[in-house]
């Protein structure tokens, strides 16, 4: 028979779910938008044949200019996703944090409040992740831009033959470009990294309330099978281990999709003779 902590405990799930399944769709409906302007621009250019018809200038400065004017469409929208994320749906996940906590330590009746340390906390997630996404934006239009040039020079060029294939295998606007230079498809870049800001600010607002709302500097960890404390390889092993909040906050998740969430131990208070990461 299913506990009513596990209920609540499935609905924190299912509500994580539905911020970052919106996020995802928004983030995917942004660069649906540069996406499409690639496929129309390398489309109309191909059909462009310089010096051969008056008309081929005018028809190229057309199509540059339906290029430009999505990419600012473009990062409008994009922009005004990561602005809400911020600003709007990360306090809010945040929040749901806190109360799953004070729901699973069955003090349904606290009030969770804005106290100074929870906006600190929340602030400064949001700035990061906010620097984070629009970092993500900004290197689409830079190459996106390159892109652009890239199609203008090709057009304009005396060889015969347009490569649509090579423009597009060369600029890859579908994808994001990761630090070790690897591309990666926008849906997978976008669902790892909402997925990861939004559990970390879950699991964060949930180690800051068991200690400043219940006093508590223990909390229990449930996490996948196998799944490592500081990453996923760890040998240190973390779920039904017990872990300081100060541990806790140091390591709210370990990696991209991780299902970690913390649970208050009240009747741990005043014990100083565990070790953090003690299995239960």
């Amino acid at each position: 028979m299913t506990t009513p902590v596990r209920r609540r405990r499935r609905t924190l799930r299912q509500r994580l779910l539905a911020y970052i399944t919106d996020a995802v769709n928004r983030l995917n409906q942004a660069w649906a938008i540069l996406i499409g302007a690639q496929n129309r621009l390398l489309t109309a250019l191909a059909r462009i044949r310089p010096g051969r018809s008056s008309g081929t200038g005018a028809a190229l400065r057309a199509a540059v200019a339906a290029f430009n004017t999505s990419l600012a469409a473009f990062a409008r929208t994009a922009g005004a996703f990561a602005e809400r994320w911020a600003s709007t749906d990360l306090p809010l996940i945040y929040r749901e944090g806190a109360w799953t906590l004070l729901d699973n330590a069955d003090r349904r009746l606290t009030t969770f409040t804005w106290t100074g340390r929870h906006q600190a906390a929340v602030t400064a997630a949001s700035a990061q992740y906010y620097a984070d996404v629009s970092a993500r934006i900004s290197e689409a239009l830079r190459r996106a831009r390159a892109f652009l040039r890239a199609a203008q020079d090709a057009a304009r060029s005396t060889a015969a033959r347009f490569d649509v294939t090579a423009l597009r295998r060369d600029h890859p606007l579908d994808t994001v470009v990761y630090a070790n230079n690897a591309r990666h498809p926008v849906d997978a870049w976008a669902r790892a990294a909402i997925t990861w800001q939004a559990v970390t600010t879950a699991n964060t607002a949930a180690a800051r309330t068991a200690l400043d709302e219940l006093g508590t500097e223990w909390v229990e960890v449930r996490d996948g099978h196998g799944c490592g404390w500081r990453d996923h390889q760890d040998e240190d092993k973390a779920d039904r281990t017990l872990r300081t909040v100060q541990d806790a906050l140091a390591h709210p998740t370990s990696h991209a999709h991780c299902v970690r969430e913390f649970l208050p131990r009240l009747d741990l208070i005043g014990r100083t003779e565990i070790r953090t990461g003690a299995p239960l």
